[in-house]
């Protein structure tokens, strides 16, 4: 694989462990490991940039070369999909129902209306308009291994991707090494446990400043919101969250929500379930009986 100068990981240790950095999915990446033993962590640093690097390029709607760009661009055609596909194509239809629609992978289509760029350029309700027919899960035909998109209409996996990419670095890095391990991909985070003291994480407010600190042995923590990503038009902020039934960002839904979990995609995934429920997002998170901070 050949590496371009600004995306080398580099690796430095620090108060006792190795700290691994690189760049992947559009975030800042990082490796920590509480390990003495530099070649190894120089071998994990790697497996977990190739790793990262390969669900980033298999799973990006960026590129036009990937497996979901083939479906994308299927053109109402059954397409089989491997297991690892299928895997998140089932996640993410249990995901749908969960949530009783407003998780949808098939949203992404709406960004050709919204660009989230912290502008005023909000759009107009016949843009919107335009775009609602090709919306929605319960339009496609999932069959594993055989997935059929009707034309016009796409997946995009961003949703959940970094969150899955976290936890299978993990998982990676853990079958060569038993010493504690974290992964913090762009804020979204898993760790393998602590020896001695615990891991400390810090929780941003919406301007990028850490208000809060965390210790954490065991465990994830995942963080969504629109701190970075919003409209302001005559003094009303627009969320990227989008409603996929309505087109428009859901009111009135907290800045930013992180939640603990066993694995970060669980994590993850209860974060952006809160936010889609608005002003209930508080309520949601206390029956779901999870540990969480909202700003």
């Amino acid at each position: 694989m050949i590496i371009p100068a600004h995306k080398q990981p580099a690796l430095e240790k620090v108060e006792g462990y190795y700290l691994g950095r690189f760049q992947a999915m559009a975030s800042p990446c990082e490796v920590l490991m509480d390990i003495d033993d530099l070649s190894l962590a120089k071998d994990l640093l790697t497996l977990a940039t190739h790793e990262a690097w390969r669900i980033e390029k298999k799973f990006s709607r960026y590129l036009d070369n990937n497996p979901i760009a083939r479906l994308n661009n299927s053109e109402g055609k059954a397409i089989k999909v491997d297991n690892e596909i299928a895997h998140l194509l089932d996640f993410s239809q249990q995901c749908y129902e969960l949530s009783n629609g407003l998780f949808d992978i098939t949203s992404g289509v709406l960004r050709q209306a919204w660009t989230f760029d912290g502008s005023d350029r909000v759009p107009d309700q016949a843009q919107i308009d335009a775009l609602l027919p090709y919306v929605g899960w319960d339009k496609v035909t999932w069959q594993s291994p055989y997935f059929t998109l009707p034309k016009e209409m796409e997946i995009d996996l961003g949703g959940i991707g970094k969150e899955y990419a976290v936890d299978r670095t993990l998982l990676l890095l853990q079958e060569k090494c038993q010493a504690p391990l974290l992964i913090n991909f762009g804020g979204d985070i898993h760790a393998s446990g602590a020896r001695g003291q615990p891991w400390s994480i810090g929780i941003e407010n919406t301007s990028g400043a850490a208000t809060k600190i965390l210790k954490i042995h065991k465990g994830a923590l995942a963080t969504s919101g629109d701190a970075r990503r919003f409209l302001l038009k005559e003094g009303k902020r627009y969320s990227h969250v989008l409603n996929p039934k309505t087109g428009w960002p859901v009111n009135n839904a907290p800045r930013s929500v992180t939640v603990a979990a066993g694995t970060c995609t669980e994590a993850g995934i209860l974060a952006t379930f809160a936010l889609l429920q608005g002003e209930e997002a508080e309520e949601f998170l206390k029956k779901e009986n999870v540990q969480y901070w909202i700003e």
